[in-house]
């Protein structure tokens, strides 16, 4: 037999002999997943997919870029996936706010918040489309904690049910945009403390509480031009975390490392809002930002990803935001 029939047969037994069931197995006891019985063969069936998903995309990124791999979307179809976990983010034609921006700052090569405190902990929307809901309560907290010199230690988690269930000008779990969040919370006079107003993940009845406030803002800007990387930087490094709104469809299977520009999808379809809350310009080689994503700890790194700074990598430019206290 010559040698390439000898790699041929080798290569067929090994794809035949790899036991997809007790790879299933195994990740439904590493993410603690059970399913009813008609469910299970479906989820079996995503899951294979997402393997064969995130090999390709690994063999494509050559060791270059982000790293994807199983986590706990892994059971859901792309089709589930963008249904349950994305948004369409809605855009204007004209901006209503014009740009509040820091040029001529020098901001450092380096910024991080969360070590100075004023970084909530990472929240999970669950299966509800409240990203921007959750980028603006985020944005409004860091804010905060900022101007009125509180410690996430002893500062009291705002309300993002409250935006999904009050804010008549977005669509709850449907979708909605930051500064129309950023709005309602202005002539509300303020977000209630999630103590107050739990998350349920479904869109509710209004029920806010003006006793229950636990922070107000008086506006909102928006923090760049599309493109404009240096621009946002120097918000990022002067005003603080701010909101930013990107094309996330190629997120589901991230779990490590900078995600290339190339590594996204389409920039012009914004379908997700989450908080920038740093970056690293230090290395020319490999610039990033540091972005806080909204699908819990176990997503990413512990609940974190980081783009390609300089590529405006899923569109991070075209729709950021900050408030004022």
């Amino acid at each position: 037999m010559s040698h390439l029939w000898v790699f041929v047969v080798c290569f067929l037994s090994s794809v035949l002999a790899r036991d997809f069931r007790q790879e299933f197995a195994s990740y439904k006891a590493q993410f603690g997943k059970s399913y009813a019985v008609e469910e299970e063969e479906q989820r079996f069936e995503n899951f294979i997919n997402a393997v064969n998903r995130i090999e390709a995309k690994n063999e494509q990124s050559a060791g270059q870029g982000a790293t994807f791999g199983l986590n706990n979307f892994s059971d859901l179809s792309v089709e589930e996936f963008r249904a349950t976990h994305l948004s369409k983010v809605p855009t204007t034609t004209e901006r209503p706010h014009e740009r509040k921006t820091k040029i001529g700052v020098q901001a450092p090569s380096s910024v991080d918040w969360r070590p100075k405190g004023v970084v909530s902990a990472v929240k999970n929307q669950e299966q509800c489309g409240s990203c921007w809901a959750f980028s603006a309560t985020e944005t409004i907290e860091s804010a905060w904690m900022i101007a009125k010199k509180v410690a996430n230690t002893s500062f009291a988690p705002l309300a993002p049910q409250q935006i999904v269930d009050c804010d008549t000008s977005d669509d709850g779990c449907g979708g909605g945009n930051p500064y129309t969040a950023y709005e309602y919370v202005i002539s509300a006079g303020g977000l209630d403390k999630s103590s107050a107003y739990p998350y349920t993940g479904v869109d509710g009845t209004c029920a806010f509480k003006s006793s229950a406030v636990g922070a107000t803002i008086t506006t909102w800007h928006y923090a760049c031009d599309e493109d404009d990387e240096a621009t946002l930087k120097e918000n990022v490094a002067t005003v603080g975390p701010l909101s930013i709104c990107v094309d996330a469809q190629n997120w589901q299977d991230y779990t490590s490392g900078v995600m290339s520009g190339w590594q996204c999808a389409w920039v012009n379809v914004l379908d997700h809002c989450v908080q920038a809350v740093g970056y690293d310009v230090t290395d020319d080689s490999n610039p990033f930002w540091i972005v806080r994503n909204s699908w819990g700890e176990s997503w990413g790194e512990s609940g974190y990803i980081r783009l390609e700074y300089g590529d405006n990598a899923c569109g991070l430019t075209n729709e950021a935001t900050y408030v004022v206290i």
